[in-house]
């Protein structure tokens, strides 16, 4: 069984929790274009047509956005 997946990344979301009206708190980082990154599967808690959420350092959340089709990342995770 595959451990790690290759995929392009762009522009990502992180998720650093909720505020004290339980308000996510959100931190956006645009960048040009896609850059190739190896992503352990293990980290992977969704992915949308736009978007893989990992889990990232101390229990935050980020949402990549990525360039391959929805249906190649699917194959790539064996679904």
């Amino acid at each position: 069984m595959k451990k790690y997946i290759e995929v392009s990344l762009g522009s990502y979301s992180i998720s650093h929790g909720y505020d004290a009206d339980n308000k996510e708190v959100m931190e956006n980082f645009h960048v040009e274009g896609f850059s190739k990154k190896i992503v352990a599967i293990e980290r992977i808690k969704s992915v949308s047509e736009k978007y893989i959420l990992t889990d990232y350092l101390d229990g935050r959340w980020i949402y990549w956005e990525y360039k391959e089709a929805y249906n190649d990342v699917k194959l790539m995770l064996g679904l």
